[in-house]
C-alpha cells in the first residue's frame, strides 16, 4: 500500500471532512483508507501503489474548497507552518478586515445619503431612500472579500449534495441579495468569516499547547564523540545510541539514559507531572525534556532520540486524537442529520405560513434565511474536538498518558476500581520493618551481620538489608567462606564463627528453632510479614520482619475514590492470604483476594464487568497485562520508560503517584460536563432562534451574532480544560 501524508488548509470543522471524503475517497478505494486529525490539518492517504498521485489527490481537495500540500517528514502535528506564504498564514486576516471596513463604508455612505446613521441601519430605510450605488458597491465588495474561502467550500457541498455551514451561509447571503438586504448580508459574510477566523486561532490554540509537549526537549546534544573523545554538539537525531553525553546544571537533558557519572537533583514534572525533583546518581535512568537541576552529569543514551519516552508520549497525544470519544461521534453523526433537517425546516417557513396564514412572501423567506444561519452546526461540532485535545494535552503535562478519547471519557464513568497488590498500592519491593535481636545480641550487631552474609545476594531480601543498611551508616566487611542457598539464605564465617541467615522454614528444617523464636515468628506472619531468620550452630541470633512498603498516599486515594462515588474498591494478588489481608486492611479496599493466578484476575475482572459495567484495573502494565486488557479501562503504574507499560494500558499513570487516579477521574468528569455544556448551549441558542424566527421576530445580524457568539464561547469553555492542574481537575 501506498501512504500519502498531506496538509490541508481550511480543514477546521468536521463538516469539511465529510466533504474530503466524498472528494477525495473515491479515488483511494473508499473513505475507509482516508485518516484525518482535525487539529492538525492532516489528512492521511493509504492507496494501492500507482494507483493514485499526489497531484491527483491535491486536485480533489481543492474541488471541495480546501488546500493540500505535502505533508513533510520532520514536520510534525504542531509545528507545521513548513513552506507556507505570508499569504496562507495571514490571508483569512486580511480578508476578513477588508470585508469588515467594505461593510462599514458602505454604511457610512448610506448614512451621509440618508442623513443619520440611524436612518441607514434601520429596517426598511432602503425601501424608503434608497440604496445608494456606491454602498452597493462597498456591501458587494464585503460580500465578495467575507465569502472568498465559503464560496467554493459552499459549491463543493452543493454539488456533492451534502449540506454544510458553507452551504448555509452562502444560500442566506444570496437570499438577504435577492430580497435587497444588501446590509444584512454583508453583516452575516463578515461575522461569518470574522467566526472562522477565531475557530482557526482557537484551534491553533489547541495545536501550539502538543507543540509546548514537542518544545519540551532541545533540539542538540553535547557528548562525547567515540572516535577522537573530543566534546561535541549536534543534533539529538545525530547523537548514537550509547554515546556519552554531558548535561551541566540548568540544562535540559536532551535525551533518555543511564547516568555514568555525577550526582544531581532532577525535575521530572515535564515527563510525570511530580512536583518535587528527584536524586539521581550513578547507575539511575534520566529522560530526555527533564531539568538538571544542581550537579554536573554524565550518561550514557540508551534510545535513539525518535524513540525517548518523551518523543513516544508526543506520539501517543498525537494518535490519541484520531481515536474519537464516543461524545465525539455522537455529534458528528448528529450534525450530519441536523443540517438537512434545518434546511427543510427554513423550506417550511418559507412557504407554509404565506401560503397558510396569508402573510408576507419577502418577509418569511427573510426568517427562513435566519433559520439557515442559526442552523450552522459549526459550534456543535467543532467543540468537541477541541474540549478533547485540550483534556488530552493537560492530562500528558500532569504525567498521565490517556491513549485516546475514548478513554479520556471512560474515567468519569467508572463504578468500580481493581487494584493490583505488588507495585501499585505497595511499592513492589519489601523493606525492613523489625530488627527482633534474641540472647544477647543488639539490633546493630544483628544487621551489620545480616548485611555481611548478603553482600553478594541478588535477591530483593538482601537488598531490603543492605539498603537499610547503608541508611544507617553501618560498615561491615562481607562474610568470608560465603555461600548462597538459593531460594533459602546464606551462610558464612564472621569473626571465625559460621553464621546463618535464612527463612523460617529453613530453621525449623534444621532443627534449630527454639519456643520463643517460633511465637515471634508466627506473630509476625501472622500480620502479613516476611520473616528473616539469623542463627549460628548453638542459637537464634535474631529475627527480622520484611514487608512490601505500603504506598503512602494508598488508604487516602481509596478513600477519595470512594468519596467520588466509586461503587466498589478490590485489591487482587498474588500473594498469600495473610499478606493480602494485612495491605486490605491497612489501605481500607472494600475486600481483597489472594492467591491469584493471572487467569484468575482476568475472571475476577470479567465478574467485576458483568455486575457494574464500568470497571478500572490498576497495575503494574506487564504482569496483569491479562486482567488490564480484560476490564473497561486499563491503567498503568509508574509507566515512565516502561514500553510493556504504555503499549498494554489505555492510561498510564508516567510516575508512581498512586494519587493521580482520583485526579484522572476528576479530569474525565470536568472534561465530559464541558462538552455536555457545549452542546447543551449550542442547541439551546439554536431552539431560541429557531422558535424567534418562527414567531418572524429575528433578524439576519442577531442570528449571526448569536451564531458566532455561541462557537467562541463553547471554544473558549473547552479551551479551558488545558489549566486544568492537579488543583482544579476536580
Amino acid at each position: 500500500m501506498q501512504k500519502m501524508v498531506f496538509r490541508i488548509r481550511g480543514m477546521c470543522c468536521a463538516q469539511e471532512i465529510g466533504l474530503l471524503k466524498d472528494r477525495v475517497g473515491p479515488l483511494v478505494g473508499g473513505e475507509l483508507n482516508l485518516h484525518f486529525d482535525l487539529l492538525a490539518g492532516k489528512m492521511t492517504v493509504l492507496a494501492v501503489e500507482g494507483s493514485v498521485t499526489e497531484s491527483d489527490v491535491v486536485k480533489a481537495v481543492s474541488s471541495a474548497g480546501m488546500e493540500a500540500t505535502p505533508w513533510e517528514d520532520a514536520c510534525l502535528a504542531a509545528t507545521c507552518p513548513v513552506g507556507e506564504t505570508v499569504w496562507q498564514r495571514r490571508g483569512l486576516l486580511v480578508l476578513c478586515a477588508l470585508s469588515g471596513l467594505a461593510m462599514m463604508a458602505g454604511i457610512g455612505v448610506q448614512a451621509f445619503h440618508a442623513g443619520s446613521l440611524l436612518e441607514a441601519l434601520a429596517e426598511g430605510s432602503q425601501d424608503e431612500v434608497g440604496l445608494h450605488a456606491a454602498a452597493a458597491a462597498l456591501y458587494a465588495g464585503a460580500i465578495l472579500l467575507g465569502g472568498w474561502r465559503i464560496a467554493p467550500r459552499a459549491f463543493a457541498a452543493a454539488k456533492s449534495l451534502r449540506p454544510d455551514m458553507n452551504l448555509l451561509m452562502a444560500l442566506a447571503v444570496l437570499g438577504a441579495v435577492g430580497i435587497g438586504e444588501w446590509l444584512e448580508a454583508a453583516s452575516v459574510t463578515f461575522l461569518f468569516a470574522l467566526a472562522l477566523l477565531l475557530e482557526s486561532w482557537s484551534i491553533g490554540r489547541a495545536r501550539n499547547a502538543i507543540k509546548a509537549l514537542i518544545d519540551i526537549s532541545p533540539a542538540t546534544a553535547r557528548y562525547v564523540c567515540p572516535t577522537d573523545g573530543d566534546i561535541e554538539e549536534a543534533p539529538v537525531e545525530k547523537v548514537p545510541v550509547g554515546a556519552t553525553v554531558l548535561v551541566r546544571p540548568g540544562e535540559k537533558l536532551p535525551l533518555d539514559g543511564v547516568v555514568t557519572r555525577g550526582f544531581t537533583s532532577v525535575d521530572q514534572s515535564s515527563i510525570t507531572g511530580e512536583s518535587l525533583p528527584v536524586a539521581r546518581g550513578v547507575g539511575d535512568e534520566v529522560y530526555a525534556g527533564t531539568i538538571n537541576l544542581e550537579g554536573t552529569i554524565e550518561f550514557r543514551s540508551t534510545r535513539p532520540a525518535s524513540d525517548t519516552t518523551l518523543a513516544r508520549i508526543i506520539q501517543m497525544v498525537e494518535a490519541a486524537q484520531s481515536r474519537r470519544a464516543p461524545m465525539e461521534q455522537f455529534v458528528e453523526k448528529f450534525a450530519r442529520i441536523y443540517t438537512p433537517i434545518m434546511l427543510g425546516v427554513a423550506c417550511l417557513i418559507a412557504v407554509a405560513p404565506p401560503l397558510i396564514l396569508g402573510g408576507g412572501w419577502v418577509s418569511w423567506f427573510y426568517q427562513a434565511l435566519v433559520v439557515l444561519v442559526i442552523a450552522c452546526p459549526c459550534s456543535l461540532v467543532i467543540s468537541t474536538p477541541v474540549s478533547i485535545v485540550a483534556g488530552l494535552t493537560t492530562a500528558a503535562r500532569n504525567g498521565v498518558l490517556i491513549k485516546g478519547g475514548v478513554y479520556l471519557e471512560a474515567p468519569a464513568r467508572l463504578r468500580a476500581v481493581a487494584f493490583d497488590k505488588t507495585g501499585t498500592l505497595t511499592r513492589g519491593h519489601p523493606v525492613v520493618q523489625q530488627i527482633i535481636p534474641l540472647n544477647d545480641h543488639t539490633e546493630e550487631e544483628l544487621l551489620v551481620r545480616a548485611a555481611a552474609l548478603e553482600t553478594h545476594s541478588t535477591h530483593p531480601v538482601a537488598g531490603a538489608i543492605l539498603r537499610l543498611a547503608e541508611a544507617r551508616s553501618l560498615s561491615y566487611v562481607p562474610a568470608e567462606h560465603l555461600s548462597i542457598l538459593p531460594g533459602q539464605g546464606a551462610q558464612g564465617v564472621i569473626d571465625s564463627r559460621t553464621y546463618w541467615i535464612g527463612s523460617h522454614r529453613l530453621l525449623e528444617e534444621w532443627g534449630h528453632e527454639t519456643p520463643e523464636a517460633h511465637r515471634i515468628a508466627e506473630e509476625l506472619e501472622n500480620a502479613g510479614n516476611s520473616v528473616i531468620m539469623m542463627w549460628t550452630d548453638d542459637h537464634v541470633c535474631g529475627i527480622m520482619s520484611l514487608t512490601d512498603e505500603i504506598r503512602p498516599e494508598a488508604p487516602a486515594v481509596v478513600q477519595s475514590l470512594r468519596e467520588m462515588g466509586i461503587e466498589r474498591v478490590i485489591m487482587i494478588t498474588g500473594d498469600n492470604e495473610r499478606t493480602g489481608e494485612a495491605v486490605a486492611a491497612a489501605t481500607g479496599v472494600d475486600r481483597y483476594q489472594a492467591e491469584l493466578l493471572p487467569q484468575d484476575k482476568v475472571e475476577v475482572v470479567t465478574r467485576l464487568n458483568e455486575k457494574y459495567g464500568r470497571v478500572a484495573m490498576v497495575g503494574d502494565g506487564v504482569n496483569d497485562a491479562p486482567a488490564l486488557a480484560a476490564s473497561s479501562l486499563g491503567i498503568a503504574m509508574g509507566a515512565i520508560g516502561a514500553d510493556a507499560a504504555i503499549e498494554t494500558a489505555d492510561v498510564a499513570l508516567m510516575s508512581d503517584d498512586l494519587s493521580r487516579l482520583p485526579w484522572l477521574i476528576a479530569h474525565s468528569r470536568r472534561t465530559l460536563g464541558v462538552i455536555k455544556q457545549n452542546i447543551f448551549f449550542s442547541l439551546a441558542v439554536k431552539l431560541l432562534f429557531l422558535g424567534m424566527a418562527a414567531g418572524g421576530i429575528a433578524t439576519l445580524w442577531s442570528a449571526i451574532a448569536a451564531d458566532m457568539g455561541a462557537s467562541l464561547l463553547v471554544i473558549f469553555n473547552g479551551l479551558r480544560l488545558l489549566s486544568s492542574g492537579p488543583d482544579r481537575a476536580g
